[in-house]
């Protein structure tokens, strides 16, 4: 199969769909990999490492686009969706509950568009998603501290504080991947951390598992506008796998927190789980509401292309060989968990929860093979 890799185009995007490594492998299993000139720069693979790992260095993203398989980090931009082709399968992250324009332009296309924060282990967890989870969760708190500073915008605290002064509250809606490495830096940093969740079990592990000054409380309407009324730094970690993310911190809960508080809402590229969120990029990535300020970028991993795309194809790497050895119906046969990752193909779409997030038909994949 021959496997195309074109430079993400998104603001202030540095990563990359695959290492050296990557490239490496599947060369070695007998695949061709087409790099457009510049696509691993900002991740510090150059052309000539790609080239020595076997690649094909094209000078354009419509050559890497031509390719069978088109391997990426984000999903397709308005100005990419001209390569879209029922030919075309596309692995990626795609987050098309958030996004009717792309939805819509993928099923119109035809192509099958792999959804990497979809796929599935059997025990549920989701291991393409889970890297720039971690990543996201942890830089949720580096950049809360940092706009939580005076000239940032932010109310002057320091996060962990110091001997006499008390440290900020931090409070962390969402117990999962993102909010557990976010609990555990604000942890490390000195703050006062409140997780909130609706999954006892889930709060119960985190009790057990993490030190410091930690709160776990059972997430309903009356705890979570307390918590937030108190909160120095809100971080937005709600996950519904492929859909929506509800929008659970009011308007109104967001005009009870201090002036210069700071909201990092990581849920927003599913469309946030907080009311006044939308989505930002790293060239502008802040906003004001009501004197409280949000970071709400959508790609936060990408300031820090060297650690995530690493992270990254550590991960996707088995299912990208998978999806070129077998061709992507077989691999799909075979692998349920990958089967889950498909959202759209041949003109349907085939996870439900992006149907029903704007009201489309569903078509279940089995029905299309």
């Amino acid at each position: 199969m021959i496997v195309g890799l074109p430079k993400e185009i998104k603001d202030n995007e540095y990563r990359v769909g695959m290492t050296l490594g990557g490239v490496k492998s599947l060369i070695h299993a007998g695949h061709e990999v087409w790099v457009q000139a510049g696509a691993g720069e900002g991740s510090g693979f150059s052309d000539e490492d790609y080239a020595e790992q076997g690649a094909r260095i094209v000078s354009t993203a419509a050559e890497a686009w031509s390719a069978e398989m088109v391997v990426k980090v984000k999903e397709p931009q308005p100005s990419e969706y001209q390569y879209l082709r029922p030919d075309l399968v596309l692995f990626t992250y795609l987050h098309l509950a958030a996004d009717e324009t792309l939805t819509r332009a993928m099923v119109e296309s035809g192509v099958t568009g792999i959804a990497y924060e979809t796929v599935e282990l059997p025990n549920g967890h989701l291991p393409l998603l889970t890297p720039m989870s971690e990543v996201a969760g942890r830089m949720a708190i580096q950049v809360g501290a940092y706009y939580l500073e005076k000239m940032n915008g932010g109310r002057g605290k320091l996060l962990g504080g110091v001997p006499g002064v008390r440290a900020c509250d931090v409070v962390i809606v969402g117990g999962g991947v993102v909010g557990s490495n976010a609990a555990q830096i604000a942890l490390g940093m000195g703050a006062n951390v409140v997780i909130l969740d609706i999954d006892l079990e889930r709060l119960r592990y985190l009790s057990e598992t993490l030190h410091g000054n930690l709160t776990t409380l059972a997430s309903n309407p009356h705890a979570l506008a307390e918590a937030v009324r108190r909160a120095d730094l809100l971080i937005g970690a709600v996950l519904v796998r492929g859909a929506r993310a509800p929008r659970l911190v009011t308007r109104e809960m967001i005009r009870t927190m201090k002036p210069g508080s700071v909201v990092v809402d990581v849920a927003v590229d599913q469309g946030g789980c907080i009311e006044t969120s939308h989505p930002t990029t790293h060239s502008d990535p802040t906003f004001f509401v009501d004197g409280v300020l949000h970071y709400c970028v959508s790609n936060m991993p990408g300031a820090v292309p060297r650690t995530s795309t690493y992270a990254l194809s550590n991960a996707t790497l088995p299912y990208v060989l998978k999806l070129a050895n077998l061709g992507v119906e077989a691999a799909t046969r075979a692998d349920h968990g990958l089967a889950l990752g498909v959202n759209v193909c041949r003109g349907r779409i085939t996870y439900p929860a992006v149907a029903e997030a704007f009201g489309m038909e569903y078509t279940p994949l089995t029905d299309l093979w």
